[in-house]
Parts: C-alpha cells; sequence; structure tokens
C-alpha cells in the first residue's frame, strides 16, 4: 500500500533525527493531515469520550491518519471522530493527554507527549504582525531556500477556493526596507486570516526567520498585479467546482473544537 504523507514524513525525520527541518515537516504534515480520533461511544452533539491509552506513565489519544487503520487497530465497528492535526492539538489545551498515532499498524508509528502537542498547538496559534507600507518596486524572488517554497505550495494546495492564486516576488518598500511578499489575488475576504496563518506556518514549519516574508492581498484591477505576474513565482490554488452542503461535524470549524468528555 502507498505509503501517507505522514508516512513519508516521518521515515525522513527518523533517518536523520539531528535534522531539525525534517522534524518541523512531519510537525507540519500532522497538524495539516485529517486524523481518525478513537471514541469510546459516538459524539453526543459537540462533545466527544476518546478513548485513552495509558502506557510509559502518561496518556495518550489514539489517532490514525486513514480510516482503514482505526479500523485496523480497533475493529470495524468502532467509533471515531475525523479532526484535523491542528483541531486535535487545540482540543487538547489544559489536558495532560498526548496524541498516539497510527500505534501498532503503520511505520509513522509514534508517541507524542503531552508537551510535543503544546509546542504544536502554540506554534500553531502564532499570529503575525499586521503593518502597511506602500511597495516601490517589484523584484523576482531570490535567495529563499526550495523548502520554504515546497512548503508554501503544499499549504496552498489545501485552500481551496480561497483566492484566484498567489504570487511571491521580492519587493522593496518605499521609504527604505526590502524583502519578500507573497501576494494573494481575489482572496475571499473571510479566507484572508486563513491564508496568513498558512504562510506564517510556511515559514515557521521550514524554519525560517519570520521577517523573510510578507503577506499581501489584491484585486485583479489593481495595477500592482501586473508586475507581479511579470517577475513573480506563481502559485496556484485548486477552486471549488460545485458547492456542496454536508452536516457539520465536530471539529470542522477550526476556531471551535470538539470538547472532551
Amino acid at each position: 500500500m502507498e505509503p501517507t504523507p505522514l508516512d513519508t514524513a516521518h521515515a525522513a525525520m527518523t533517518a536523520a533525527p539531528e535534522n531539525d527541518t525534517l522534524r518541523l515537516r512531519f510537525y507540519e504534515r500532522m497538524a495539516d493531515a485529517e486524523l481518525y480520533l478513537l471514541l469510546k461511544t459516538e459524539p453526543d452533539g459537540d462533545q466527544i469520550n476518546p478513548e485513552v491509552l495509558d502506557t510509559e506513565g502518561a496518556q495518550y489519544l489514539l489517532a490514525f491518519d486513514r480510516a482503514h487503520r482505526l479500523a485496523e487497530y480497533a475493529g470495524d465497528s468502532a467509533s471515531y471522530v475525523a479532526l484535523s492535526g491542528r483541531n486535535v492539538a487545540a482540543m487538547l489545551e489544559g489536558q495532560p493527554l498526548g496524541i498516539a498515532l497510527n500505534i501498532d499498524v503503520a511505520p509513522s508509528a509514534i508517541l507524542l507527549p503531552d508537551t510535543a502537542v503544546a509546542w504544536l498547538r502554540e506554534t500553531l496559534t502564532h499570529e503575525a504582525a499586521q503593518v502597511e507600507a506602500k511597495i516601490e518596486s517589484v523584484l523576482p524572488p531570490k535567495g529563499l531556500p526550495e523548502s520554504l517554497i515546497e512548503a508554501i505550495d503544499a499549504k496552498l494546495a489545501t485552500a481551496t477556493g480561497m483566492a484566484a492564486d498567489a504570487w511571491l516576488v521580492g519587493v522593496e518598500y518605499t521609504g527604505g526596507g526590502r524583502g519578500h511578499l507573497l501576494a494573494f489575488i481575489d482572496a475571499i475576504p473571510r479566507a484572508q486570516d486563513a491564508l496568513v496563518r498558512a504562510a506564517s506556518e510556511a515559514l515557521t514549519f521550514s524554519g525560517i526567520e519570520a521577517g523573510a516574508m510578507d503577506v499581501g492581498f489584491f484585486n485583479l484591477t489593481d495595477p500592482t498585479v501586473t508586475k507581479l505576474m511579470r517577475v513573480g513565482l506563481r502559485f496556484d490554488l485548486p477552486q471549488m467546482e460545485t458547492l456542496q452542503k454536508t452536516p457539520r461535524m465536530p471539529g470542522s470549524d477550526p476556531d471551535a473544537p470538539p470538547i472532551l468528555k
């Protein structure tokens, strides 16, 4: 069976334990992944009652990155809820619980203690500062590591329908200062915070200094966009084909994770 993104990231991390970038990439894949959390009973509204693994003097929630892996561990009739890794981390705030990931069923099996979950949660809740600056000139992007380009590409591949596309450029600002800018074109207003967070996480999980990249939002009719498209590196965002009505599941709102019973 083909390895999952978490399998691949875990294998790379364990093969080079001294490599901070690979370790950060594993945590990034985990935050972005849909995890299947094993429950004792079916969810009751927004409340869930997870199974807890007691081992090595600590407690862990049991999570799997594929439904069939959960079924292999607990049986086809087991109750579960599907949550993003970031939602699991947010849900565990104030709880002395770690995450037992893919235990006994995959090469990416790992016990993440509550301290690791707390670090991930704090990293994901880091907020970017908002500033205003006038662009004086737009330049081709230069000198950014390939790891950052790959991280941005991976992040934006999940940002379905949030913007038309994005362009990475070098910029010089009026009054001095230069850097790089990730410019989103025709972003929907309610998605702007999520796009800023995605860009910030791409920086964080690439091990790059936070000041290495700014984020901006432009309408397609803005004259600056022509300059961006002339010299920038383009990132395509997937677009929605149809809108479907689906029932709200616990954890579907990243700002309102489910409540542990």
